[in-house]
């Protein structure tokens, strides 16, 4: 046979089989892959209706619950009552001190200078010890100490004067306009902001990847330089080390002024929320507030009926 003919039987044997192919399949459906059904989400209009709010009873006199990912509060008691905030104040020392870009292996001096005069409080930062500048915030957010949090305002460009003046500065630019702070420790009684006020700093704070080491390690250790021995702390907030907590931000807070408070970024569920407490009644009752409102936001998604659940943003 010729190889042209050879050529053309092959190609229409080829043709031959691609139609029976065709045929033979043409009422098989083509099999697809679903995509994933979506997470379950409540939304936060739904907690709000189905989670009967006002009946949740808290021990503090200011309290604001935030879902993150809407932006909605889903709790609100005095929200815009201005009050003392102790070393919540700490909180905005971080934030101005992370945002400079100041070198955090600094090393700094403990001096008496940073000893505390007004309300006597005490220091397991000795006088003369050296630490570094992250070493300084790991002390003062986690473990609320006023001598570490003294030294960063007083080795700011200008003193403390002049890093006061930042704090108040940075808090007008995130439009805290109910807020006002005098000293970088939180013991003067005319550190004062709202909860709403506090809730736009939590905001601000989330956005520095040191946050959530610096506030919500359990235990920690800082190194004394001029000595070289590690010094140890524990955190102010017991619950970071309660495994049924998944925190990403936190601060306590007491003065006799200012009550007890506490401000956490956690998650709940699934729900990111921000938690605003001030001037709980009683030393215990922050964290009695804290697990009311995670139980109670529990309880409201799963009165949220199934059908309406699964509607996402």
């Amino acid at each position: 046979m010729k190889p042209a003919v050879v050529l053309f039987a092959a190609g229409t044997l080829l043709g031959v089989a691609a139609a029976v192919f065709a045929l033979t399949n043409a009422d098989t459906p083509t099999e697809t892959v679903a995509a994933p059904a979506p997470d379950p989400y409540v939304k936060a209009a739904q907690i709000l209706e189905y989670g009967r709010p006002r009946r949740l009873a808290l021990q503090s006199q200011v309290a604001l619950v935030l879902d993150e990912r809407e932006g909605v509060p889903l709790y609100e008691r005095e929200i815009d009552t201005r009050r003392p905030i102790a070393s919540l104040t700490k909180l905005m020392t971080a934030l101005v001190t992370l945002e400079s870009d100041q070198p955090l292996d600094t090393p700094i001096a403990i001096t008496t200078e940073d000893r505390d005069r007004l309300k006597g409080t005490r220091s397991r930062l000795p006088f003369g010890a050296i630490l570094t500048r992250d070493d300084l915030l790991r002390a003062a957010l986690g473990a609320s100490d006023n001598r570490a949090a003294s030294a960063l305002a007083r080795s700011w460009p200008g003193g403390d004067t002049a890093f006061v003046a930042a704090m108040n500065a940075r808090a007008e630019a995130l439009g805290m306009a109910n807020t006002h702070y005098v000293d970088a420790s939180g013991l003067n009684p005319h550190n004062v902001s709202t909860a709403r006020d506090l809730s736009r700093l939590l905001a601000a704070l989330h956005a520095q990847p040191r946050m959530q080491a610096y506030t919500t390690t359990g235990e920690l250790w800082v190194t004394n330089l001029a000595t070289g021995q590690p010094i140890e702390f524990f955190n102010t907030n017991r619950l970071v080390r309660q495994e049924r907590w998944e925190i990403s931000l936190s601060k306590t807070g007491y003065t006799a002024d200012a009550g007890n408070c506490l401000v956490m970024r956690t998650t709940i569920g699934t729900r990111p929320i921000s938690v605003v407490l001030l001037n709980s009644w009683g030393k215990l009752s922050k964290y009695g507030d804290a697990r009311r409102i995670r139980d109670w936001l529990l309880d409201a998604e799963r009165r949220v009926p199934i059908v309406t659940a699964r509607t996402t943003l």
